[in-house]
């Protein structure tokens, strides 16, 4: 089977509005071409020319000349002219950048607004003071050492290489512009109750009432009118992947914003079932989390998926396969692909984007495989001494967690991988949950597994050994399993290698071996108390080609309709112990 691979990334890539939960009518998209060159230390012009955001200059579709490396001390500069209507220069004028890899500075019409450090969040920047009508001048400089400081880095590395990928640099997600009354409708902050049927709405509008109305479909259910919080309540449709029903909503306030926005009313949660084991829950009932290790790298973009369209094609063939869960693994996708998860129906275990030193490969790999557990207040051990990554790490944290809140479909937080510049993993996860106590927190996924109060998740990775359900007071998941590769040669990013944890050379022998892990060694371990599993992986990455589709996204290479019957299967068993 093949994806459709014809998508047209056109002058103004990624123009739906970035934000799904938090529309106003007065918006413009600042992606597409923007005039671009790359300067040296001694302030030495390269690379002049056009650049497609939001590409970073690495990719294929950013137009940008193939080779493209920025090192240590080389700048990127960014710059675009900006026509303003009087609409978009009401009372506030806001500017957003949603990724810039990783050190920006921003300047309209010569002076400076602000910038940012951290290469995976989005930010915005009040530039009311700075713009006018008609051309105004937006201008971008950014410097890039994530990969060689202890900042928030993902999986890139100046040293690729199997599970390590390309680095990349500079404006990789939308830019926008949005424009709202001097008194304006901020910090939305959804909050559902499954048990109750409630939703909480609370949203800041300098004390103005606001009134709230809500709809299911074209029908009005509800209106009400607060100042600062009100709780919705009505005989609301539960979410869940196999009914993703959402309710779309518009507040406004007395000084006439207006934001659109929509809730799903789901709860996750732990209990005990019948039998006394810790499950995971849905709604209240214990419930299997079926999913897959999401990547999210793109051949032609690298962290930037080609147009909306393909990431919509992409998770519906997870949906077709039976999955109901995705892990995306060490990095934050745009607002609208959770959005997409929201209305499809699937569930997200978000991970936080590892930094930190050099990882040393026995201790976040060999000595955990042989079963050793290290303290992670050993920052040394873990390559966490630099307090100011450390501090970056927890401001990033912020930002997740207060920009993907009202997600529907994210139900899991991920705060560390593998010992990945692991470092205060007890302390990470209590402030977490302090902010946050409606999720699942897996504490440290896969290695180095702390304890935490056993109050989580006993998170295992699994890829060499047999599969097992280790007897624990919490809730058992497999996080991380499977990984079989099969090369599909035109289809590789490099036809002299291969990075897979079992390799089989036909579609047949992949098939029967996956039926072969889910039937006789996964499907037993539900009863014995398994509430999850990640399978690695979506698609193939770079040398890494243990996906189930290639890296090019040309070729299917498990057959939907066998892992939708496998993934049935995981669901009946579950049903029986329910």
């Amino acid at each position: 089977m093949r994806l459709r691979t014809n998508y047209t990334v056109g002058d103004v890539p990624h123009s739906e509005h970035p934000r799904p939960q938090a529309m106003r009518e007065n918006w413009l998209c600042l992606n597409g071409k923007w005039d671009f060159y790359k300067t040296d230390s001694l302030d030495n012009r390269s690379n002049a020319g056009v650049i497609i955001v939001p590409f970073s200059p690495e990719t294929e579709n950013s137009g940008i000349a193939e080779g493209f490396v920025l090192r240590s001390g080389e700048k990127l500069v960014y710059s675009r002219k900006m026509n303003l209507t009087s609409a978009l220069l009401q009372g506030r004028t806001v500017l957003h950048f949603d990724a810039v890899d990783s050190e920006c500075e921003v300047f309209v019409n010569g002076a400076k607004a602000g910038g940012h450090k951290g290469g995976f969040t989005p930010f915005e920047l009040d530039i009311t003071s700075l713009v006018k009508e008609g051309e105004n001048e937006l201008t971008l400089t950014c410097v890039d050492d994530g990969t060689r400081n202890s900042g928030a880095r993902g999986k890139q590395s100046d040293l690729r290489g199997g599970i390590w990928y390309t680095p990349q640099s500079g404006i990789w997600q939308s830019v926008w512009l949005e424009s709202m009354p001097k008194t304006y409708i901020k910090d939305l902050r959804i909050t559902p109750s499954a048990e109750e049927k409630i939703v909480t709405i609370c949203s800041d509008s300098d004390g103005e009432e606001q009134e709230i109305v809500v709809y299911d479909g074209e029908k009005e259910i509800l209106r009400e009118k607060y100042v600062d919080e009100v709780t919705l309540r009505y005989d609301f449709l539960l979410w869940s992947p196999e009914q993703p029903k959402l309710y779309d909503f518009v507040v406004t306030n007395s000084a006439g914003d207006c934001v659109r926005s929509y809730f799903g009313v789901r709860s996750f949660g732990k209990t005990l079932d019948k039998n006394g084991v810790a499950r995971l829950t849905l709604n209240g009932k214990p419930y299997f989390f079926n999913g897959v290790l999401d990547q999210g790298y793109w051949s032609d973009g690298m962290l930037t998926y080609p147009c909306d369209e393909a990431a919509v094609d992409e998770l519906r063939l997870l949906k077709d396969m039976g999955f109901n869960t995705v892990r995306k693994h060490i990095k934050i996708e745009p607002m609208r692909w959770y959005y997409h998860c929201d209305r499809l129906g699937l569930i997200v275990w978000q991970d936080f984007v590892n930094g930190g030193g050099e990882y040393k490969f026995t201790h976040v790999a060999l000595q955990p495989f042989l079963g050793f557990k290290h303290r992670d207040d050993d920052y040394a051990y873990f390559a966490r001494e630099d307090m100011q990554g450390r501090i970056e790490f927890m401001q990033m944290v912020d930002e997740i967690l207060d920009g993907l809140y009202n997600c529907v479909s994210v139900g899991v937080w991920v705060p560390f991988n593998e010992g990945w510049g692991q470092f205060d993993s007890a302390g990470v996860t209590e402030y977490v949950r302090s902010k946050d106590d409606t999720r699942i927190i897996d504490s440290v996924s896969g290695w180095h597994d702390q304890g935490v109060g056993k109050t989580e998740l006993l998170s295992m990775h699994t890829y060499y050994t047999p599969l097992r359900v280790p007897k624990d007071e919490r809730p058992v998941v497999l996080s991380e399993f499977g990984g079989y590769s099969m090369k599909c040669g035109g289809h590789v990013f490099d036809e002299s290698k291969e990075f897979g944890y079992k390799k089989f050379k036909t579609q047949e022998k992949l098939t029967a071996a996956l039926r072969k892990l889910y039937e006789k060694k996964l499907l037993p371990l539900i009863k014995k108390g398994l509430c999850g599993c990640i399978y690695t992986q979506v698609s193939d990455v770079e040398e890494e080609i243990n996906g189930l589709v290639t890296y090019d996204r040309k070729i299917v290479k498990v057959p939907v309709d066998v892992m939708a019957d496998l993934s049935a299967k995981l669901y009946a068993e579950m049903e029986e112990i329910r």
